[in-house]
């Protein structure tokens, strides 16, 4: 065989067991949580509570998850159920979630005018994730602080929101059920 043939037979050998060592590595924490997290893409309807503000409470809330940028990414879009899709007068938060190195990573397009960035960590029985102030861009008077994604089965979960109202937390449940 002549030498340039058996070199770049080998250098196909190397790529090809370099890219077969990587497709069988275990997936990171981070990948995992937020694959489980795109099983949630779809259509979602339910009430939100606000102990802190009761007259905020029973709201219809419609959520959409979308995943999107050749599976890198996952858009979560809030508003009310049955408001028109006008930002300008509604409140309308989108939330991004992907995984960014080591980390899964939400960053938050708060109403408030700020971006926080938080990372997550799904629980050892894989049915909660849970996501921790990291930074945030913009003022950090008024600003999205910690969530929660809990999946109860493929057609319900719920989400906890901490809403940081200058010192005093506010916390949001909304609880989902699957539409489409």
């Amino acid at each position: 065989m002549k030498p340039r043939i058996a070199f770049s037979l080998l250098l196909v050998l190397i790529a090809a067991t370099a890219f077969a060592a990587d497709a069988a590595a275990p997936q990171s924490d981070a990948q995992q949580s937020f694959d489980k997290l795109k099983t949630l893409a779809g259509e979602w309807e339910g009430p939100v509570t606000v102990a802190d503000a009761p007259e905020m409470s029973g709201a219809k809330m419609h959520l959409s998850l979308r995943v999107t940028s050749r599976g890198n990414a996952l858009v979560h879009e809030f508003q009310e159920a049955g408001t028109p899709l006008d930002p300008t007068k509604y409140d309308h938060p989108v939330t991004m979630l992907y995984v960014d190195g080591d980390q899964l990573t939400l960053v938050h397009y708060c109403d408030a005018g700020n971006r926080p960035r938080m990372t997550g960590k799904m629980s050892p029985d894989g049915k909660t994730v849970e996501f921790e102030l990291k930074d945030i861009s913009g003022s950090p008077e008024y600003h999205m602080h910690h969530s929660v994604f809990t999946i109860i089965d493929a057609n319900h979960h719920t989400e906890d929101w901490t809403f940081m109202m200058k010192d005093k937390p506010m916390h949001a449940h909304f609880d989902l059920q699957r539409t489409k």
